[in-house]
């Protein structure tokens, strides 16, 4: 992946006042119970690293070359053992069925394809097994228009950032059965990257019959 060493050195600064507030509560509430093998795509920086208490084994996978430096460079905040992967989330290199746990933060937007990442999410995660993720998402109305609109541009200047994904859907429709899903507007916040979703999906013990 081509480094995006720009937004890699800004993103911790520009999140700051949001990780003070609203998103530094919803990490710790997502993340703080956490337990077992636990696979997080799309680490970024490192933010996620402090606020895991519980898992026996965070593997932190990111492939953009200039993020994962300042990921390696906060392993001293975590609480737990931590693996670091570069691989991206449409290829990732595990066994099937390997993780207990599979997280997204701030990820899916990213992804260059949506299916094929969430078909390798399925894949390493166990029968029973969760996807937990906190991601922003295409709105409704008028709002939605404006993100189909701005999408090529946020895309080029957020390092691939995708404003207007169906990302819960697109869950459901990877196999996952989802819920329960909290939808909510933070404030503050980008007035183009909302509303946010948080929650949980399940791999179910057996795929339903077609």
């Amino acid at each position: 992946m081509r480094p995006h060493r720009i937004h890699a050195a800004l993103y911790d600064r520009q999140l700051r006042p949001l990780e003070r507030g609203w998103l530094g509560q919803r990490r710790a509430a997502l993340l703080g119970e956490l337990a077992g093998q636990v696979l997080e795509v799309g680490a970024g920086t490192g933010t996620n690293l402090a606020y895991y208490q519980q898992a026996s084994k965070v593997v932190a996978c990111e492939p953009d070359p200039a993020m994962r430096a300042r990921l390696a460079g906060k392993l001293a905040t975590a609480r737990v053992p931590v693996e670091l992967c570069d691989a991206p989330a449409e290829a990732l290199p595990f066994a099937d069925q390997r993780f207990d746990v599979v997280v997204c933060v701030l990820v899916l937007c990213t992804v260059s394809d949506l299916a094929t990442a969430l078909a390798e999410l399925y894949r390493v995660l166990r029968p029973g097994g969760r996807l937990v993720f906190l991601e922003h998402v295409r709105a409704q109305g008028r709002l939605a228009r404006w993100q189909d609109r701005l999408t090529p541009l946020w895309v080029w200047f957020l390092a691939g950032c995708h404003p207007n994904r169906g990302t819960q859907a697109a869950i459901a429709a990877a196999g996952f059965a989802v819920g329960p899903v909290e939808v909510f507007e933070p404030r503050p916040n980008s007035p183009i990257t909302r509303p946010f979703i948080q929650g949980a999906a399940t791999r179910p013990t057996s795929r339903p019959a077609h």
